[in-house]
């Protein structure tokens, strides 16, 4: 196996100009116009919308039941006949798809993905979701704007595996959309002085008015080429050239003994596989294996040399980056994230430099620069205090390399570096390679968790930062090209290509 990646895919890119990036729009977006007539005021600031989604803390506080539910999921799927093997064939040996993660929050930063994917990937075969189909808290009755419509022209199946925002309703919409499974896999009553909690506070399934998800599914996707059944919330694509295996890593990330067992199995065998999971197994330069329950790792099955995985794409953080690592015995896999399908945004400028791989060899969209002068133009917004906190994106880059030590990207001149510069980079979360903090910031802002930080920055204007893939497989190799979507007119019929690496499979 090995990868070549190809030069950069053409001039308006991030990589190449700041209006390749989307700070320039010549023309509004037409995705405006998918909109409903009314978008559900949705923003993560809302207690409302936090109180929602606590079965996650819950889950971290006093036991994820992710795998007890999903083993009463899966009984109930193979008591109705559903394969043991969750293997859907398909005999092409070529073939394309598109995937994206974390895609529903059902407003403009999600519908607009929709115009560039039709253009770019609109002929594809079947779409794969990685990760949170519905925000906040998996609701069945939020998929038709969530889900149904926004994707109603794309003329594929799509298949999906859950993120742990779809697992804080039991699962119980994405089974019934996906799996077409009705059923109730509550979880058993937690043990333990304090179980008193988690019984009285924990957010239970709503019911599925089955009704009103047929009328959607039939206004929307109701064509017969758009139809699909899954075998269950974890499954396997077996074509003669690649099998695509995606797994179910519920709410903390931890699989269940029987899915572990299965991906073993699917798993084996010299045919070239490609995971995809609802959490990375490498990201923000961080290894995160995914424990298996009974012991063992995915990536320990993903990096074992006789199971031929050569890609591993997890969605759950909401931006794009790409790690090539070569493993101890000498194979190069490309570890993927895939998150940038329409929620927040996941802040890239709090990366630091990479050690996982060499930083040349890392990739990730938005750049740095963009992402940090993002969040600079949202918090001078919200603080009124636009002088102190804004940077242009010439400013960022610069912060960010300073900082970093690193070529952040797109090239500029070498502006001077002001103090009001430094100040807002490290505030906001620009790490220092290596070197000794200030004892003004010896308290380490920049470790204040990411997820709050990102989860209170959501916008809805343009650029967007958003992106899909495209995966190509020949009988000899494998494609993935990472577009952007920035929600910027002048984008949506020729969306920028990002980032693009193209595997031997033979």
């Amino acid at each position: 196996m090995s990868a070549e990646e190809s030069p950069d895919p053409g001039p308006e890119n991030s990589r190449r100009s700041e209006a390749g990036a989307g700070w320039v729009c010549g023309k509004p977006g037409t995705f405006k116009d998918l909109l409903p007539e009314r978008v559900a005021d949705f923003s993560w600031r809302r207690p409302r919308v936090l109180w929602r989604s606590r079965n996650d803390v819950l889950a971290r506080w006093f036991g994820d039941p992710s795998n007890a539910i999903r083993r009463r999921c899966v009984d109930a799927l193979r008591e109705r006949g559903t394969p043991a093997a969750f293997t859907v064939h398909r005999a092409e040996p070529e073939f394309s798809f598109v995937l994206l993660g974390d895609t529903g929050e059902g407003d403009r930063s999600q519908y607009a993905v929709v115009p560039p994917l039709l253009h770019a990937a609109g002929d594809t075969d079947f779409m794969i979701i990685a990760s949170d189909v519905i925000y906040p808290a998996g609701d069945a009755a939020q998929y038709q704007d969530k889900f149904f419509r926004p994707y109603k022209d794309y003329p594929g199946p799509i298949y999906a595996v859950p993120g742990n925002h779809d697992w804080y309703d039991g699962l119980r919409g994405f089974l019934h959309v996906f799996c077409g499974l009705d059923t109730d896999c509550s979880p058993p009553p937690w043990r333990g002085v304090l179980s008193f909690l988690p019984r009285m506070l924990w957010r239970h399934s709503g019911d599925v008015d089955g009704d009103a998800l047929a009328e959607a599914r039939g206004r929307y996707r109701g064509a017969p080429g758009q139809q699909s059944l899954q075998p269950g919330p974890y499954w396997a694509i077996d074509t003669p050239s690649l099998r695509v295996i995606a797994v179910d890593t519920g709410i903390t990330g931890v699989l269940d003994r029987a899915q572990g067992r299965w991906l073993r199995e699917v798993s084996a065998g010299p045919k070239p596989k490609l995971l995809v999971t609802g959490k990375p197994l490498y990201v923000d330069d961080d290894h995160r294996p995914g424990r298996i329950e009974g012991g063992g790792t995915v990536d320990e099955i993903v990096q074992d040399p006789a199971h031929h995985y050569v890609a591993a794409i997890g969605g759950d953080i909401h931006n794009y980056q790409r790690y090539p690592l070569t493993t101890e015995a000498g194979r190069k896999i490309e570890y993927i994230v895939s998150g940038g399908g329409g929620a927040f945004m996941h802040g890239t400028h709090t990366i630091p430099r990479t050690r996982v791989v060499d930083e040349g060899e890392f990739r990730c969209y938005p750049l740095r620069g963009d992402s940090l002068s993002r969040y600079s133009k949202l918090y001078g917004r919200w603080l009124h205090l636009p002088k102190l906190f804004e940077l242009t994106p010439q400013e960022a880059t610069a912060a960010v390399e300073h900082r970093l030590g690193i070529k952040a990207g797109r090239g500029y001149e070498d502006p001077a570096l002001s103090r009001r510069v430094r100040f807002v980079a490290s505030l906001l979360g620009v790490p220092r390679d290596g070197r000794r903090r200030s004892r003004f910031l010896r308290f380490p802002v920049r470790k204040v968790p990411q997820r709050f930080r990102s989860e209170l920055a959501d916008w809805d204007d343009p650029p967007f930062f958003k992106s899909f893939l495209r995966l190509d497989v020949t009988e000899s190799h494998l494609r993935i090209r990472c577009y952007a979507a920035t929600g910027c007119g002048d984008h949506e019929t020729a969306p920028p290509c990002e980032d693009e690496v193209t595997i031997a499979l033979r």
